[in-house]
């Protein structure tokens, strides 16, 4: 990166960014010191450098990111509806190897499709883009389908130097005269051969907005859309920046980057001219030209962005730039100018050796360095050595290589060296260095005096350690057994000595070293005893302490501190012997066994080396036993543990040493623990709850080692709670035919447990439930299933029974019953006719309305059985057919059609014989059926009558009228009773004198039983029907929908 260099005092400087002054001008602005203006050094100047974004520059031009680009073919942004334009989508030049390239289309910023090529066709207005697998969102793209009749259509792109095509174009099949080019609403062309408007070399002067307009014949003036021409520059800005956040500000030409602006004399210097292109020209051709000073270097314009000055002097100091220009277009840009400052050379040569200076011995390899900075270009090393004798310097080396090397140094070749370095035109010298040749020590000897290597405590020996060569100072040392006892240096002779009175201690190996700087050397050992008697041993136990654990490996070891060797070592437990071993030096002696709980007791040990036994002092060890697996036993009240059980849990080691601390577990969390200080165990008891089920265990410890139990299972047993049972129906209210599921659950209690379901105090059914959640049990509903139901939970540690629920089913209605109930047998003007509605079957309320000729009468609710009436004053407009209709939420029935017939008065004398005709057949009929009722009550049945069939109960002599007026007479009712074509079950005629004076007669026409059959049924019936009837007679039919259910069997 190139870097340009601004002067800078340290805290003495302001940055002035616009205002330049005589000070270092720099491309940026300009450094000014406060306190003189003189010119800086180049080593308190400060580097800034040109920012070229987050991407670094490839091949002469700023790197972009991986941004894929759409263009369009034919490349107008507008055309006509029905038409269609290809998108073509182009992304990075690279690819993973193995991977297909994908490309994904966007219409309106969501995905449309995906395609294994870059084309894809489209005919819908809006903003596309494109995406390729390995770059990012293209930009988007606006494209209109026009339906005008005169569209102006554009390139998606124009840069500079393009030829650019505006077309005016009509709408097919349509024809257009005088047609017209605009631009910022002025007048540009007229049109009148050709559609086409070409713009031969794009510049930013054809910027503006476009539009064209044209007439249609007979019609009038047309107008295009208007299109926006932005030319856009084959250069993209790109952002200034200095490393001291002092400027930023656009750039529009190319950057000029160095490897260095502060180049040394004789370095190469590489410039590089970085532009960038946008995105839609990436593959526009550049060439470069590179400048100094106003001068053209090298051979003028290139395709390469990079100039190489090979080697760089001070006289190439100066301003450099660069322009860069497309070979098709020639737009070409300047990039401003760079500083480029060339230091002089500062030299660092050096001699070093190798071995260092002080190491520099006869007979060895000496290695001459010469180390050489700073010197630009190739350089020579020449070699010279200076004698004491001939001041004058003599060349010994003339070479390339950065070393002299002397095989083999001799004493003549010391003196004083230095090195020279030239790269043709400047040398450079190193200081000198003085080398000394060493001779380095040969290995001493070691002689003792008194000779002889024995000697008794209390004599005085002398140590006498020489080297026969050697350069001086040499430094002695002397040692026995490794240990330093003495160190002498000499400066003359080449020997040294060193005495000293015996004791002990002073038996060993002795030997002296001779060091001169040049390599340390070492005499051989001699070895001298000195006699002692033993004095009394020490017993040590190991591993120490008056403590140890059976099984452990014990070493007793005994060692007298004085006494010479050999020396026989004994043991002892108590005053049992237990070995014995004899030592030739004085390391003492050792003896090893494995202990059982009987090696408790007292140890010594006895040392000779026969100049009399010494004993040690008594050690006292106790062996302790570590515990064994504790077993753990959970003592319940019973068989099973039940919430609330009181459990006691033990826990016992057969083996180990007290005290013993023992500690319960449950799922390894500790519950409790206990000291146990004799055998026996330790026991903990627990209050159960449900929580308490799970693994338990116990550990015990002595402090020589941890044992856990085994793992012992506690599952303890809940017994149920009151289970709550939840009636669940696919609708708010319960009707005949749903399917109903019962769910019994008890929220606490140990699986399995049965449940059972009740309805009342019947049982439904039971189930078993291995696992938590309840049971369920399936009901389709009858009437029958209205009541109280309950549920009971058990699980073998008692039963519970939940809360009744109570249970309401609804029966949807059935089919109503009209009867219009009049005055007499004809229906005349003036009357008060009774409509009675009633459906047989249906839960109340139930909302009855009746109607005639399906218009709406009256509306009634019956909040229970009964049915409904509605009392009507008839008029001649009352003719027509009547019909009712029940409702009780669950379902709406309508009743057959009566037909009512209004006559303006009555016949009288006809009515008069009918009467007493119909009394006398009455009163026959009216005997025999109280005979039938007589028969069963006499033998304890039931009256062959159902009272309940009767809407209401309250008149047992009267069971299909419970709501007649208590008119003067009661007249003939017809009655619709068997719309469905079904049996009779019993006819009824009654009559009724005024003021009640004549008896009633009442026929029961009964289907098969008692001796009346269908044959008398319909004799009774013909008759009746063939007789005049009186005024003040009823007839009615009853039907029942199924024999079976009637209510006499």
């Amino acid at each position: 990166m190139f870097s340009l260099q601004l002067n800078r005092l340290a805290g003495r400087l302001r940055w002035s960014p616009v205002q330049k002054t005589a000070t270092s001008a720099g491309p940026l602005g300009s450094w000014e010191s406060s306190a003189s203006s003189s010119p800086m050094k180049p080593s308190a100047m400060l580097s800034t450098a040109l920012w070229r974004g987050p991407h670094a520059p490839i091949s002469g031009q700023f790197a972009t990111g991986p941004k894929s680009v759409i263009s369009l073919h034919p490349p107008w942004t507008v055309a006509s509806q029905g038409e269609k334009v290809k998108l073509i989508c182009n992304g990075p030049h690279f690819s993973q190897p193995g991977k297909a390239t994908w490309y994904r289309w966007y219409h309106r910023g969501e995905i449309s499709s995906e395609t294994l090529t870059n084309t894809h066709e489209v005919h819908d207005s809006g903003e596309y883009s494109c995406q390729t697998s390995g770059s990012l969102l293209s930009n988007p793209v606006s494209l209109l389908f026009s339906a005008a009749t005169l569209i102006l259509q554009a390139p998606l792109y124009v840069f500079e130097g393009d030829s650019v095509v505006l077309r005016c174009r009509a709408k097919a099949g349509v024809a257009l005269t005088n047609v017209t080019l605009y631009k910022n609403d002025r007048l540009l062309a007229f049109l009148s051969n050709t559609s086409d408007f070409q713009i031969h070399q794009a510049h930013l002067k054809d910027n503006g907005a476009y539009h064209c307009t044209g007439f249609k014949k007979g019609c009038c003036s047309i107008i295009s859309n208007r299109v926006n021409i932005q030319v856009q520059e084959h250069f993209q800005a790109s952002l200034l920046w200095d490393c001291c956040n002092l400027s930023v500000e656009l750039l529009h030409h190319p950057v000029l980057r160095a490897n260095s602006s502060w180049p040394t004399e004789g370095e190469p210097v590489t410039l590089t001219c970085e532009i960038q292109l946008p995105p839609q020209r990436s593959d526009v051709r550049l060439q470069f030209c590179f400048f100094k000073d106003g001068q053209i270097l090298g051979p003028g314009w290139s395709s390469s962005p990079e100039f190489q000055i090979n080697t760089i002097w001070r006289e190439d100091s100066g301003s450099y730039w660069c322009k860069a220009q497309t070979v098709t277009s020639r737009v070409w840009k300047q990039s401003r100018t760079s500083q480029i400052y060339v230091q002089r050379v500062v030299a660092n040569v050096q001699m070093h050796t190798r071995p260092a200076l002080e190491l520099v011995f006869a007979g060895h390899e000496l290695v001459l360095i010469c180390s050489v900075d700073g010197v630009p270009g190739p350089v020579r090393i020449f070699w010279y050595k200076t004698s004491n004798k001939k001041p004058m310097k003599a060349k010994i080396q003339n070479s390339l290589n950065e070393e002299f090397k002397i095989s083999m140094v001799k004493k003549r070749d010391a003196g004083e060296y230095y090195c020279e370095a030239n790269n043709g035109r400047l040398s450079f010298r190193s200081k000198p260095v003085t080398i000394n040749v060493k001779v380095p020590v040969a290995p001493p000897g070691l002689t003792l005096s008194p000779p002889g290597d024995r000697a008794p405590e209390g004599v005085e020996v002398t140590l006498q350690c020489k080297a026969q060569r050697g350069s001086l100072p040499i430094q002695y040392q002397f040692f026995r057994e490794d240990v330093f006892l003495k160190e002498i240096e000499v400066t003359s002779l080449r020997t040294s000595s060193f005495s000293f009175s015996l004791t002990a201690e002073h038996s060993g190996n002795y030997y002296c070293t001779a060091d001169n700087g040049l390599g340390a050397q070492r005499s051989r050992a001699v070895h001298l005893s000195v006699i002692t008697p033993v004095s009394p041993p020490l017993l040590t136990l190991s591993p120490p302490g008056p403590w140890a654990v059976e099984g452990d490996l014990m070493t007793l070891h005994c060692v007298a501190q004085k006494g010479s060797p050999p020396i026989q070592y004994q043991f002892y437990h108590g005053d049992v012997t237990l070995g014995s071993s004899s030592i030739p030096s004085g390391v003492g002696a050792s003896f090893s066994f494995s202990l059982t709980s009987e090696h408790s007791g007292n140890y010594h040990c006895t040392a000779d080396n026969g100049f009399g036994s010494k004993h040690s002092d008594a050690v006292s060890l106790s062996v302790t036993v570590p515990v064994s697996r504790p077993v753990l036993t959970l003592r319940a009240p019973g068989a099973q543990t039940v919430v609330g059980d009181v459990v006691e849990l033990h826990c016992e080691a057969q083996r180990g040493s007290p005290p013993i601390l023992y500690q319960f577990y449950r799922n390894d969390v500790t519950l409790e623990s206990n000291s146990s200080l004799s055998g026996g165990g330790s026991s903990f008891k627990l209050s159960l709850t449900e929580e308490h089920s799970g693994n338990y265990s116990c550990e015990a410890n002595n402090g020589l080692g941890v044992r856990r139990s085994d793992a012992v299972s506690l599952r303890v047993t809940v017994p149920v709670s009151r289970p709550v049972l939840t009636l669940r129906a696919p609708r708010a209210q319960t009707v005949v035919g749903d399917v109903m599921e019962l769910h019994c659950e008890a929220h606490r209690g140990s699986p399995p447990i049965l449940y059972q379901f009740y309805h009342a105090d019947v049982t439904l059914g039971s189930s078993l439930a291995p696992s938590g959640g309840g049971a369920f049990f399936n009901l389709s509903l009858t009437a029958e299933h209205s009541g109280n139901y309950s549920c009971e939970a058990n699980n073998d540690l008692g039963s519970q029974r939940s809360e009744m629920v109570m249970l309401n089913v609804l029966v949807p209605v059935s089919r109503p019953v009209l009867t219009l109930r009049a005055p007499g047998a004809q229906t005349v003007v003036g009357d008060v006719v009774e409509l009675h509605c009633e459906a047989q079957r249906g839960s109340p309320p139930i909302q009855y309305r009746f109607y005639r000729n399906d218009v709406t009468l009256e509306s009634n609710s019956s909040l229970s059985g009964g049915g409904s009436s509605f009392n009507l004053s008839l008029t001649e407009e009352h003719s027509g057919n009547y019909s009712c209709e029940a409702n009780n939420g669950l379902a709406v029935q309508r009743s057959d059609t009566v037909t009512l017939s209004i006559t303006r008065s009555r016949s009288g004398p006809v009515a008069t014989g009918v009467t007493g005709g119909l009394i006398s057949v009455l009163g026959l009929a009216a005997a025999g059926l109280l005979f039938y009722y007589w028969l069963p009550r006499k033998a304890g049945r039931r009256p062959t009558s159902d009272l309940s069939r009767s809407p209401s109960n309250s008149d047992p002599q009267e069971p299909t009228y419970h709501s007649v007026p208590a008119w003067v007479e009661l007249q003939p009712v017809y009655s619709n009773v068997n719309p469905e074509g079904e049996d009779v079950i019993y006819t009824e005629v009654r009559s009724i004198q005024k003021g009640n004076k004549n008896a009633g007669f009442l026929c029961h026409l009964l289907p098969g039983e008692g001796g009346f059959n269908s044959s008398l049924s319909a004799s009774v019936l013909g008759f009746l029907g063939s007789y005049p009837m009186s005024p003040h007679s009823s007839l009615t039919a009853v039907s029942a929908s199924a024999p079976e259910s009637h209510p006499w069997g």
